[in-house]
């Protein structure tokens, strides 16, 4: 139910379509060093995927990486009333129904770990997207700035990904860059980002990247 990338570090995959497109998605699930779980992106709560993140230990929080990525956040907070809830500011208006504890922000230490760094990806306002790096892995966390996609089962999958250069490859598509409004505040993102120690990328859609990881971020967006 729950691959290890690491030996703190695990992903689930689901099946995920929206608009036609068969994206796929992915929750990370990081036991930190000082204990307890924390959950970025989660996926559809079923008793299977509950009881395998029981096993690996207690839910301490659940993370919202944009406003886009909010779906079964709910069930999850229900479900574990003492877990914290972190999300971008955004998506208090967008689920004013859903319990936020903590806003996230480039200024914080994400309200929990010195094993994660977080830095939101300036220039894009409608996505308020946070990335996260889990630093006893090397690894990146991304959710939309780009996916990695290397096979689907839909034409239209296959074809648009392919129209954007973002087919086989991690990439941003054609609706990150739509939504850019400051090129810049997203090429210093990129450097900062680019600055940190890692080497595995975890997207949320597509195929993890093992290594070669800042090499292929740095590829993916040369755009800029």
């Amino acid at each position: 139910m729950l691959r290890p990338l690491s030996e703190d570090l695990f992903i689930k995959d689901v099946p995920f379509r929206v608009s036609g497109f068969d994206l796929g998605a992915r929750m990370t699930v990081i036991r930190l060093s000082e204990g307890g779980l924390w959950l970025h992106s989660p996926v559809k709560l079923d008793a299977e995927t509950r009881s395998a993140v029981d096993a690996l230990g207690p839910v301490r929080f659940l993370v919202a990486p944009n406003v886009m990525h909010h779906l079964w956040l709910g069930d999850w907070a229900a479900a574990y009333p003492s877990a914290k809830v972190l999300a971008p500011a955004g998506l208090r208006k967008k689920r004013p129904d859903l319990r936020i504890d903590v806003e996230l922000s480039d200024v914080m230490d994400v309200g929990q770990s010195p094993d994660i760094e977080l830095l939101l990806a300036h220039g894009i306002p409608k996505f308020e997207e946070f990335v996260f790096l889990h630093r006893p892995s090397r690894t990146l966390l991304l959710t939309d700035v780009a996916f990695n996609i290397h096979e689907s089962s839909s034409w239209l999958t296959r074809n648009y990904l392919k129209l954007c250069g973002a087919y086989g490859r991690l990439a941003p598509t054609w609706v990150l860059k739509f939504m850019v409004k400051d090129k810049a505040a997203l090429r210093a993102w990129r450097d900062r980002v680019l600055s940190w120690d890692f080497d595995r990328v975890v997207p949320c859609h597509g195929r993890v990247l093992e290594s070669g990881g800042r090499e292929a971020l740095r590829e993916g967006f040369a755009w800029l």
